[in-house]
């Protein structure tokens, strides 16, 4: 029998690039660089995770394919481009991940279920289209690879579709009103990297848990509604 190298939880943070963030390029940019820097800072946990960067707007762009962040020099960039289109974002995700996943095994891993951080500060430009590929992604009768997907939206994003996006009630959440848009989008990178250094700590515990923390100046979705 084949020793397993280890277990490995795959994350995909999912970044909203329409032209609306413009003003906000620094603070997705700083935050992008605080997650990287986060998990550099502790090796043991970055050892658990594989991270990748995804930017979206009509379509998706690979920013950072699934890395080890123990062994990555440079950080990705995100950019500022058209529209909110939602399903390219999913269409994408429904590919890349199995095709992700098998390599992973085929290097000799173990595989936890996938997480997605999905941030967007708008409505989906794509209307309903992003509901076909979103239940494909998601239905693990048919996708065994399906991920978690945790949803945060800010701006003008409401809190009945990050409802949607989401893959649990818990996992969805929007900014609070009196929010400033700069300071939630850094919440959410510091809420992110907490998440994945107490999900690394689970795993390297023996005690896998998918470990999810609500950003400062967020509120459950669910709330709102």
């Amino acid at each position: 029998m084949v020793e397993t190298r280890g277990v490995l939880l795959p994350a995909y943070v999912v970044a909203d690039e329409s032209a609306s963030m413009g003003p906000y390029y620094q603070d997705l940019s700083g935050g992008l660089a605080a997650l990287c820097n986060g998990l550099r800072a502790e090796p043991m946990i970055a050892a658990k995770v594989r991270l990748a960067i995804l930017g979206f707007s009509e379509d998706v762009q690979l920013r950072q394919g699934l890395s080890d962040m123990r062994m990555v020099d440079r950080l990705p960039q995100l950019a500022v481009r058209g529209a909110t289109n939602y399903g390219a974002a999913f269409a994408d995700l429904l590919q890349r991940i199995p095709y992700d996943v098998r390599m992973l095994k085929n290097d000799g891993y173990k595989v936890h279920r996938p997480v997605v951080f999905f941030l967007s500060d708008g409505q989906p430009t794509d209307g309903q289209h992003w509901h076909g590929p979103h239940r494909m992604l998601v239905d693990r009768n048919a996708a065994p690879f399906a991920p978690n997907i945790i949803a945060c939206g800010i701006g003008s994003a409401r809190a009945d579709t990050m409802l949607q996006v989401a893959t649990r009630r818990e996992f969805a959440f929007v900014a609070v009103p009196s929010a400033d848009i700069g300071r939630a989008i850094a919440e959410f990178f510091h809420a992110l990297t907490a998440s994945l250094v107490a999900s690394g700590r689970a795993m390297a515990d023996g005690n896998p848990t998918l470990v999810i923390n609500r950003p400062d100046q967020f509120r459950l979705a669910i709330d709102e509604i």
